[in-house]
């Protein structure tokens, strides 16, 4: 049996408030042309579809679209999970018709011991869960911590093996010894302990999704899939891919993806940020997170570096700011009024200046605090 591997897909995430759907359909776009390459017999998705529980309409629409033209026009079998992202009641909906098609969708803890068998292979699709779940399955109440429910899970699991299939581990969790990155939630399933490696080694290949790199665990056959498209600046040097997996003799293969549109990081001064020798080296649409080394005030530095790197996710200064003229500035602020002051104190903070939206919304709020005989000036 041989299979793709893939997780985390998070349609309808954005990027410090870029979309990133282009991003998505160009990384499902090389997915499914890996797929055909290898030869593959099945696709994998290890949970976290959306990246809401409440789906946008045009995260749905996007969804749907890979979903069928991975399962009804390829005809692939899928083999998916609900992740801690989806809304498990929302994403089963039609899920007993899709099964006519070969189409998997596992988003209830019962479900994890009734394996979809593929050829030589037993899939045991475990979808994220709560505890509770665990206890009230099993019927125990003492079930408290992760690694007792996975051990009575697993054990039940095996009652299932096949002396003349292969098993396969389909789940959503955080396992021991595995590292984050910022743009994961900090999941433990239920907020307990991660569930530990060990109790995984009785299958022959264990497909992980919810964290964000494939580096995040170290094992010969427990591996994350990791995300298809870069999410947060944490991930800018991480290398986004597919695994393809053959049960019979077992081999593990890493197939990497191209980023449409990359994530940089540049640490540098003001001058340099802005000498055409470096801003010509980026793309115009790739993401720009920027570190700035110089200590003085720069008047709208944010909108001046826009026009070089249109798409700045996020702007630091590495060594500071310099606090020249502080008796002056504090003068000056006691004869601002509040939105000044406001307006002040945003761009100190963010080296940006507030939206209308956001102007608008502080402006309102002076008003009810004065309306409201709540607002003193001193």
């Amino acid at each position: 049996m041989r299979f793709l591997h893939t997780a985390d897909w998070h349609v309808g995430k954005k990027l410090h408030g870029f979309d990133l759907s282009e991003e998505q359909r160009d990384a499902f776009d090389q997915i499914k042309q890996i797929a055909v390459d290898q030869n593959v017999e099945a696709v994998v998705i290890a949970g976290d579809l959306y990246d809401r529980a409440v789906a946008s309409e045009d995260s749905v629409a996007l969804l749907n679209q890979m979903l069928k033209e991975l399962n009804l026009q390829a005809g692939y079998p899928l083999l998916t999970i609900s992740g801690n992202h989806d809304s498990a009641i929302r994403l089963e909906t039609g899920s007993d018709w899709y099964q006519a098609t070969d189409f998997y969708l596992k988003t209830k803890f019962n479900d994890a011991f009734s394996p979809v068998i593929l050829g030589d292979t037993q899939f045991f699709m475990l979808p994220y869960f709560q505890p509770q779940m665990a206890r009230n399955y099993f019927e125990d109440d003492s079930l408290k911590n992760l690694p007792e429910i996975m051990e009575k899970v697993v054990a039940e699991m095996e009652q299932k093996f096949a002396s003349d299939k292969k098993h396969v581990l389909v789940a959503h969790f955080f396992a021991a010894g595995s590292s984050h990155t910022d743009s994961e939630t900090l999941l433990e399933v239920g907020g307990l302990n991660p569930v530990p490696v060990d109790l995984l080694e009785k299958f022959d290949y264990v497909a992980l999704g919810h964290l964000h790199d494939k580096n995040a665990i170290k094992h010969d056959f427990i591996h994350y899939a990791g995300s298809p498209v870069k999410f947060s600046t944490s991930e800018a040097n991480t290398e986004k891919g597919v695994w393809i997996v053959d049960t019979d003799p077992y081999q593990a293969k890493w197939i990497p993806l191209k980023p449409l549109h990359d994530i940089h990081i540049l640490e540098n001064s003001f001058a340099e940020l802005t000498d055409p020798k470096l801003y010509r080296l980026i793309p115009e649409k790739d993401y720009v997170a920027i570190r700035l080394t110089d200590r003085a005030v720069i008047d709208d530095v944010m909108n001046k570096l826009r026009r070089y790197y249109p798409r700045i996710v996020s702007l630091s200064r590495v060594n500071g700011r310099e606090n020249a003229l502080v008796s002056d500035q504090k003068t000056t602020r006691a004869n601002l009024n509040p939105l000044e002051l406001f307006e002040t104190f945003f761009e100190e903070m963010t080296a940006d200046k507030p939206t209308p939206l956001q102007e608008k919304i502080v402006k309102e709020s002076f008003t009810e605090l004065q309306e409201g005989d709540t607002y003193e000036t001193h």
